[in-house]
């Protein structure tokens, strides 16, 4: 998505957040947000010894995203992160409403279920996206896609409409981006570096001459 960059189209005063981003039928007071106190963790998989660590920046909404996840990270999780050479963490973006209401859905799993929904929101990206016109259809697909993952109405119903932990991921975000300089998605963060889109192949190349060091 190198087209938008996180930065200019997420750049939201506070006091509109929920206005901006909220989900339709939430009601709330956007004068009356204030920052949030919510701890949002950090999504990490892999050995937390590994030698390398490898920091992915993307967003749900974002095609070239869903590209990355199947033709670099299924297999960078098959041949590193899975054996131990890579430590991954996935940081969320938000260039729009949707892309937070994804995130949302997707953490309401809890750390256990949340790559396993994130593979869902990617494979299914165009479906449940569906042109991105109508608000409450999007609503409705995310939460099949949440309840085909196990999750309950009840669970679904709490964790969309959680406005103080939509703030804080919205906030960390934003925080995260601009500390790491990330402009567009998908980025990688690979030991402290920052690096954009790239293949499996030139990813490899990076990894393998870290490890022979």
């Amino acid at each position: 998505m190198n087209r938008r960059t996180f930065l200019t189209t997420t750049a939201l005063a506070t006091v509109g957040f929920m206005s901006s981003f909220a989900l339709p039928g939430f009601a709330q007071d956007a004068e009356a947000v204030e920052p949030t106190t919510v701890v949002v963790p950090d999504l990490t998989i892999g050995d937390a010894d590994a030698p390398i660590e490898v920091i992915e920046y993307a967003s749900y909404t974002c095609p070239h995203c869903a590209n990355f996840h199947e033709a670099v990270f299924k297999p960078l999780k098959k041949d590193y992160i899975d054996t131990g050479k890579v430590k991954f963490t996935y940081r969320e973006i938000y260039f729009d409403k949707f892309g937070l209401w994804a995130s949302m859905v997707a953490r309401c799993g809890g750390s256990m279920r949340y790559f396993g929904i994130q593979s869902l929101l990617y494979e299914q990206q165009e479906e449940w996206i569906a042109g991105g016109k109508d608000a409450m259809q999007i609503v409705e697909n995310l939460r099949k896609i949440g309840k085909t993952a196990g999750l309950s109405d009840a669970d679904l119903d709490a964790c969309m409409n959680n406005g103080e932990m939509a703030q804080a991921m919205f906030e960390k975000a934003s925080q995260e981006a601009e500390a790491d300089d990330v402009s567009s998605t998908p980025s990688l963060v690979i030991d402290g570096v920052k690096h954009s889109n790239m293949s499996y192949a030139d990813l490899q190349k990076i990894l393998d001459e870290k490890l022979a060091q």
